[in-house]
């Protein structure tokens, strides 16, 4: 469950009030820190005893999470997103994410913690290294956006050494660059209870990115991967390459993002030759790249034959009418299996809209298909 994030406040001039003291269930662990009153009075204690700023906000969002656990919830997400309309501009710095750390650390109700489009910067990676080596029961992290750095993607991937259960780890947007990746491939030979790694928009570099491709030719346990926008140089399509030769060897992962890769129709071709042995993969993002029509047409040709791929995100390319057509005939004739399909912006005009509204006709499981962004005739409109 997920909480909400109503926001606290004092008057303008009265002093913050301390929290009231909830009565401990009788059926709280006695290590948990809602054993000593509740998270929010733990907060307030703490803060006042590190000479540390009490935010209102973070006060509230801890009352809530005790009403939950007097009510007897467990799995808990702490939801403190700082893009949050109910926080206001409002946003939790490193220090105070060294108190929640603080609070967090022995607490059993809680295995999620969403503290996204925050300021947490490297010293707030350094608190949630040591949170992953002592909490027992996360099982769901969100960094995402936090001017997190190189420094502190090394502490975090080297936690994840020893962690046994975080299963899902949300970095996008944090510059960690080619060091940070190279350490979070390095982990991944190591950790095995991790499935789902977000790297995206975290410029990456080609040594990671290769890296990665490596360490997962190995790695049975990653399911899904976002590797959304690396810094990548030349036009040999190198990433390409080596993700191509990773998914025709690993069988376990079912969730890949290579949006802005850089794809070209030859590194399409790679992709699509692996598709063929590969028996996993169920969602494929390959937006933002240069696939046109020649590409669309090795994918349909995977479509043909491929019964393990659902979703396919081919938004922003170059597939215009013929790689519209392509994929309507394979999809009309062919493919069962595909449930979702975005085709943005792709130049499709409407002789190529109305060829793959058609195949839905005779496609009973394709359910979605996603077409703004091109253009549309009257007959595109009466179609869709």
């Amino acid at each position: 469950m997920e909480l909400s994030q109503k926001q606290a406040r004092p008057a303008s001039g009265s002093p913050l009030p301390a929290p009231s003291r909830t009565p401990t269930p009788a059926w709280a662990a006695a290590d948990d820190s809602a054993s000593t009153g509740g998270l929010q009075e733990y907060y307030y204690d703490l803060c006042m005893e590190k000479s540390q700023e009490i935010k209102p906000f973070i006060l509230q969002i801890l009352q809530e999470v005790d009403e939950e656990i007097e009510k007897g919830s467990v799995g808990i997400t702490l939801n403190i997103a700082g893009n949050s309309r109910s926080l206001s501009g409002e946003r939790v710095t490193g220090e105070d994410f060294w108190i929640l750390c603080r609070v967090l650390k022995n607490n059993s109700y809680i295995n999620g913690l969403d503290v996204r489009y925050n300021l947490l910067s490297d010293v707030g990676a350094y608190y949630a290294a040591k949170l992953l080596q002592k909490q027992r029961n996360l099982i769901y992290l969100n960094l995402m956006f936090n001017d997190i750095g190189p420094e502190g993607g090394e502490l975090i991937a080297k936690a994840l050494h020893k962690n046994r259960t975080l299963k899902h780890l949300r970095m996008t947007g944090n510059k960690i660059e080619n060091k940070g990746g190279m350490f979070f491939a390095a982990m991944l030979q190591i950790n095995s209870s991790l499935e789902k790694l977000d790297l995206g928009d975290c410029d990456l570099g080609m040594q990671s990115v290769i890296a990665f491709a490596t360490v997962l030719t190995q790695n049975q346990t990653i399911k899904g991967l976002n590797l959304n926008r690396p810094i990548l140089y030349g036009e040999q399509e190198e990433s390409t390459v080596h993700l191509s030769h990773m998914l025709k060897e690993n069988q376990c992962l079912i969730e890949l993002h290579m949006c802005k890769h850089d794809i070209k129709n030859c590194g399409m071709k790679q992709l699509c030759d692996a598709l063929y042995l590969n028996r996993s993969l169920q969602y494929l993002d390959v937006s933002c790249n240069k696939i046109t029509q020649d590409g669309m047409k090795c994918l349909a040709d995977v479509l043909k034959s491929n019964t393990t791929l659902e979703v396919i995100d081919l938004s922003f390319n170059r597939m215009e009418n013929a790689g519209a057509n392509y994929l309507s005939d394979a999809l009309a004739s062919h493919n069962r299996t595909l449930k979702a399909l975005s085709v943005v912006s792709n130049n499709i005009e409407g002789k190529g809209l109305v060829a793959l509204s058609q195949s839905m006709k005779t496609n009973p499981t394709l359910s979605h298909i996603y077409i703004w962004g091109n253009k549309f005739d009257e007959a595109t409109c009466v179609f869709s």
